[in-house]
């Protein structure tokens, strides 16, 4: 939840002190989110899925969502999290790609052949590497070897969940929730639209030497030779991954990312009748995405986009910067007005390091919030002199007053 904004932010807020760019964005401190979303246009993507999210991989640009933000079983989806708690302890060093983990009795009866569930199909009491355990869960959706991951990583498969919703806590994922590391029917595991692609994203760019394993299409173990499931992968679209999820009460659903031309688009889509209805929809998804958006720079690398309100500083205010170049893509042929807003709890007390974090910019398209950007302070800048700090002081305590007399009318 974002925190209240302090006087300084409200009254500028007030006042509508925005600047005009000249690309035609309206910049200033608002703190107030736009109209609700209007009705789909008539060349939105229409699609009969009760869930559907789809963005740009490199700039989280938003090009449509719907019902992202609905708590749902995840099923295999979910195999996501657990892939990202092994890629990160591998980062860490605690384990590596040929450290073995024996497949327990746990393991085999609830995630192994007796389960009759997707399966590595190895043996009760066997021994396998992580690569090979890591690769099933990836392209087999084997849950014997999610639950050996588990149990040999953090001793049993519930404590593994545990890690697997503090990691996504970690990441910014704050409704998911893990009771497992499968995926298997649970009341309590719970993803959104919104955090899977969030989670694909941060997969994708995090870890570009494991990434490719999504985009295996079979793997042998053992002698048992086994298909990827993802449909997205047979397809001329460019598909190179994610994960299928499919059950009696999620429905079916897919998270898969493409790239066409240099563009990568995560789509995510869920609750649908049918796997041939997750297919066909996943791809038109993406198939939209691809035919329908160009990428509109906003902001260079390195450019000041806005300053944030001091107090207590050697200079009245501190320039922002976010930590690259902004751009976003927009549906061609767009008249859409673009609007972004700098976000953030002010004055901010001096002093402040380059490189601080101090907001966020928000850019809307239209009525719609399309993408969110973290911005920090672009250069230090140290306290100011005892004058200066009693006249910001003096300037708090006017603008409290102004505020409260605003509160009475």
């Amino acid at each position: 939840m974002p925190a209240k904004p302090g006087a300084w932010s409200l009254f500028r807020a007030a006042v509508g002190g925005a600047l005009a760019l000249s690309l035609g964005i309206g910049l200033g401190l608002a703190f107030a989110a736009p109209n609700a979303a209007a009705p789909p246009k008539k060349d939105e993507f229409q699609t009969p899925a009760p869930m559907a999210y789809l963005i740009d991989a490199d700039t989280g640009t938003i090009l449509f969502e719907k019902n992202a933000d609905q708590l749902m079983a995840p099923s295999s989806m979910a195999k996501l999290m657990t892939a990202e708690v092994v890629f990160h302890e591998l980062k860490l060093g605690h384990i590596t790609p040929d450290t073995e983990f024996e497949v327990s009795e746990y393991a085999w009866r609830h995630g192994g052949a007796p389960s009759h569930t997707s399966s590595m199909f190895a043996p009760i009491h066997s021994h396998a590497r992580v690569q090979d355990l890591l690769t099933s869960v990836i392209v087999q959706s084997g849950n014997d070897a999610c639950i050996a991951l588990a149990e040999g990583i953090a001793g049993s498969e519930d404590k593994f969940a545990a890690m697997m919703t503090k990691r996504a806590r970690e990441l910014g994922l704050e409704k998911s929730y893990f009771a497992n590391s499968t995926g298997l029917p649970d009341p309590t595991e719970v993803m959104t639209p919104r955090e899977i692609a969030k989670l694909a994203q941060y997969i994708i760019k995090t870890y570009p030497d494991l990434y490719p394993m999504f985009a295996q299409k079979e793997f042998t173990w053992n002698k048992i030779r086994q298909q990827n499931q993802n449909p997205l992968l047979g397809m001329d679209i460019g598909a190179d991954g994610l994960k299928i999820g499919g059950s009696e009460e999620a429905g079916f659903g897919l998270v898969g990312s493409a790239v066409h031309d240099g563009l990568r688009l995560i789509g995510v889509v869920a609750g649908l009748k049918t796997s041939a209805e997750r297919a066909s929809e996943g791809r038109k998804l993406i198939d939209w995405g691809f035919r329908g958006f160009d990428h509109r720079a906003l902001f260079a690398e390195g450019e000041s986009i806005g300053d944030a309100r001091l107090y207590g500083g050697a200079q009245f205010s501190v320039p922002l910067a976010a930590p690259g170049a902004v751009s976003l893509l927009v549906p061609r042929g767009s008249t859409d007005r673009i609007l972004a807003r700098i976000v953030y709890t002010g004055p901010v007390r001096a002093p402040v390091q380059q490189g601080q974090p101090i907001g966020t910019l928000r850019v809307w398209r239209g009525d719609n919030m399309v993408l969110e950007v973290p911005l920090h302070a672009a250069q230090t800048v140290m306290r100011g002199g005892l004058p200066r700090r009693a006249l910001d002081a003096v300037a708090e305590f006017v603008i409290g007053l102004f505020l409260s007399k605003t509160k009475q009318i």
